[in-house]
């Protein structure tokens, strides 16, 4: 890839909140998760745990993400315009027709440091933005499901895994995923005093 596509590549990422219904084929998403796990992690201990909802269980999942909106609503309604609201509250009771969900874990042990550890899952995360927008995919990072944790934890059966009652397998994003169905703005990137030369 020339420099100047990757830096297009970087610069078309945003954040699709309404999708066609149809369902990407299953090696697709395969190579957009293999892509995830080619990113960096500490003591390269790859400790991203993905698990992928679609179908019947992700229609499931619709009431959860209904009630994940009830712990960041009043947030959002403070700092959104009231038509940009009212979008937003819609995409969390139908995940915008999206047909795939991906659950984003860290496998935390002692043996690394805890912000090393979910920042290598976080890494994982952007090369799946990244591979989606190749495959011709969109999708969205969403922290909601932080709001009802345990609850998501139980749905996905994750609380019968051993790191898990060891203590060890934390849920960090979930990320919805399939073919765009709008043509949003992408919001300008704030540059003043982010970056600091010394």
């Amino acid at each position: 890839m020339k420099s100047k596509e990757f830096y297009q590549l970087l610069e078309s990422r945003k954040s699709i909140r309404k999708y066609k219904k149809d369902q990407p084929p299953r090696e697709v998403i395969e190579r957009i998760l293999m892509a995830g796990m080619q990113a960096p992690s500490g003591k390269n201990r790859q400790n991203w745990r993905f698990f992928v909802v679609t179908g019947k269980k992700r229609d499931e999942y619709l009431k959860y993400s209904q009630k994940s909106w009830l712990g960041i609503k009043d947030v959002l309604q403070e700092k959104l315009k009231p038509s940009l609201y009212q979008f937003t509250e819609r995409f969390f009771f139908t995940l915008g027709d999206a047909p795939v969900i991906v659950f984003c874990y860290s496998n935390n042990t002692p043996e690394e440091r805890y912000h090393t550890s979910i920042g290598s899952v976080y890494m994982a995360a952007e090369n799946i933005n990244l591979a989606a927008i190749v495959e011709g995919l969109g999708c969205c990072t969403m922290g909601a499901p932080l709001e009802i944790k345990q609850e998501v934890d139980q749905f996905l059966g994750v609380t019968e895994l051993p790191e898990y009652q060891a203590g060890e397998l934390e849920l960090l994003c979930a990320i919805v995923m399939g073919y765009p169905d709008h043509e949003p703005p992408k919001a300008p990137r704030q540059t003043e005093g982010r970056i600091t030369w010394l």
